[in-house]
């Protein structure tokens, strides 16, 4: 989930060099570069005190490098603004595992990722098999006719299917929530891609769904219960510190979030209920 080192950086250091680059121009050549200097004070985020900065190192002569220290004017925490640009990203992932909001602001704002949709699908995939392989298990169905493994297929596409539908009304709650509230969360606009992509990173916790299925034994369900448990406080810190609000609304969004996948759940097991379908053996809330 986490990179770290200065290769994990986002492009450009956010240095003056940009903003000075316009020096004794004609004024609307001046203006241009005062509002790129301001488009650059918010491209990176200190992890201590959740303010805007500059850059997150400078680079001298040698290869010389000197992290730079929180100096905002509204709120200057007097910290290195981001001490994990020298971490390694095991040590990174581990902070990210204990859910430490410095290590989520480094991952979210001074990190640039663009792996969202693939661990999206990925993890749909894992508990799509989690769901499918739970299914055949029920159903000892031995006989080798080519229809019984295309309806296996099938069923493997439809749990995919059901648990893109169920995240999809969890992140729609959410997002129903804080903009219902978006006055008390935030003096501005929260911006709702970032914590978009803020919660499908923090859904990582759905990849140890494959283990807990091929270390098969006796405790599997509690081992999903608790990485449900684990994936849902990922959430909630990925809310808390995108938007810079209290624990109260992160922990009121994860509800409004499950309440609405309960619903989504308990629509689908009537319908398939009503239809007679094999999957009503399955109980999504299992997991």
């Amino acid at each position: 989930m986490g990179t770290g080192g200065r290769s994990g950086l986002r492009p450009g250091k956010g240095t003056a060099e940009g903003v000075t680059a316009g020096k004794g121009n004609t004024d609307g050549v001046a203006t241009t570069t005062t509002a790129t200097a301001a488009v650059a004070s918010c491209q990176y985020r200190c992890i201590e005190c959740n303010q805007e900065a500059n850059e997150l190192y400078r680079d001298y002569n040698h290869g010389v490098l000197k992290i730079t220290i929180c100096v905002s004017c509204q709120k200057s925490c007097q910290k290195p603004v981001d001490k994990y640009i020298e971490y390694d990203p095991v040590i990174i992932l581990i902070n990210a595992i204990l859910c430490k909001a410095q290590a989520y602001r480094h991952i979210l704002f001074n990190t640039k990722i663009n792996m969202h949709g693939k661990l999206c699908i990925f993890c749909l995939l894992c508990e799509a098999y989690l769901r499918w392989w739970q299914l055949q298990d029920s159903n000892q169905n031995t006989d080798p006719d080519d229809f019984i493994r295309y309806a296996k297929e099938w069923d493997f596409y439809r749990m995919f299917a059901i648990a893109s539908l169920e995240q999809t009304a969890f992140f729609i709650g959410i997002f129903t929530f804080l903009w219902v509230v978006r006055p008390m969360t935030a003096e501005k606009k929260p911006n709702f891609v970032l914590l978009l992509k803020a919660l499908l990173l923090s859904s990582y916790g759905k990849l140890l769904l494959i283990p807990a299925v091929i270390w098969e034994h006796d405790y599997t369900p509690l081992c999903l219960r608790l990485i449900k448990v684990f994936v849902l406080t990922s959430n909630f810190q990925a809310i808390r510190v995108t938007l810079n609000i209290n624990r109260k609304l992160s922990f009121l969004a994860i509800l409004s979030g499950l309440l609405l996948e309960s619903t989504m759940v308990y629509f689908f097991q009537r319908i398939e209920w009503d239809i007679g379908s094999d999957c009503a053996v399955y109980k999504p809330q299992d997991f």
